[in-house]
């Protein structure tokens, strides 16, 4: 009987978080997210196999292909950011495929997306004892999705706003100066800039077919 088993299925594997950003540390973990596909026939049983997979590697998560399919299409940052990740460990034939059509996914939706990801972890921090790594990543990701709108991929290596950001990790810049470069960074997002109203479905379902077709 076929059984799922990773990272026998494993299709693409890249490394995500500060060692992506380039705001890495001495203590700073190895983060991988990745994508695997499911083994078609699996899907015929009663019991559906699972949508993700914790390891088997520390701090390592994926996604099966149809479920990061659509967390993509909705623009969700953390997927989109792994498309676009500057250090892929593993990537079969499928998994260079969905690389060649991360564009497909993008749309105006990820102006929301972003900012709406953003002010999430913002309203979660405490004016008088804000978690300062928090608050760079919050910064950070709203350069990502600016970014985005503006050129059509996000920002993932934050070389350029690196020394500003260990700043505010450190704990250097005043609250006040961080506010202030949140609500600069979240007007850059007025207007509609590059992206497409919607992404292109129809070849992302064409891409998921074909893999389902392959993993029969």
């Amino acid at each position: 009987m076929e059984t799922l088993c990773l990272p026998a299925h494993s299709v693409l594997s890249v490394v995500v978080g500060s060692r992506a950003y380039g705001l890495e540390t001495e203590e700073s973990d190895v983060d991988r997210r990745g994508v695997f596909v499911t083994p078609t026939r699996l899907f015929w049983r009663l019991v559906k196999p699972p949508t993700h997979v914790e390891g088997p590697l520390s701090e390592q998560f994926s996604w099966e292909v149809e479920r990061f399919c659509g967390l993509a299409l909705e623009a969700n940052p953390t997927v989109l950011e792994c498309l676009w990740s500057p250090i892929v460990e593993h990537a079969t034939p499928a998994g260079d495929e969905l690389l060649a059509i991360r564009r497909a996914f993008l749309s105006r939706r990820a102006h929301q997306t972003f900012t709406g990801y953003a002010d999430a972890q913002f309203r979660r921090l405490d004016p008088e004892r804000p978690k300062w790594k928090q608050a760079m990543h919050m910064i950070r990701l709203l350069l990502s999705g600016l970014h985005l709108a503006h050129h059509g991929e996000p920002l993932v290596r934050m070389d350029a706003h690196r020394d500003r950001l260990l700043a505010v990790r450190r704990g250097e810049l005043s609250w006040d100066k961080v506010t202030r470069w949140r609500s600069e960074l979240v007007a850059g997002f007025d207007g509609t800039g590059v992206l497409p109203a919607e992404p292109d479905r129809r070849r992302v379902e064409e891409y998921l077919m074909s893999t389902r077709e392959a993993a029969l």
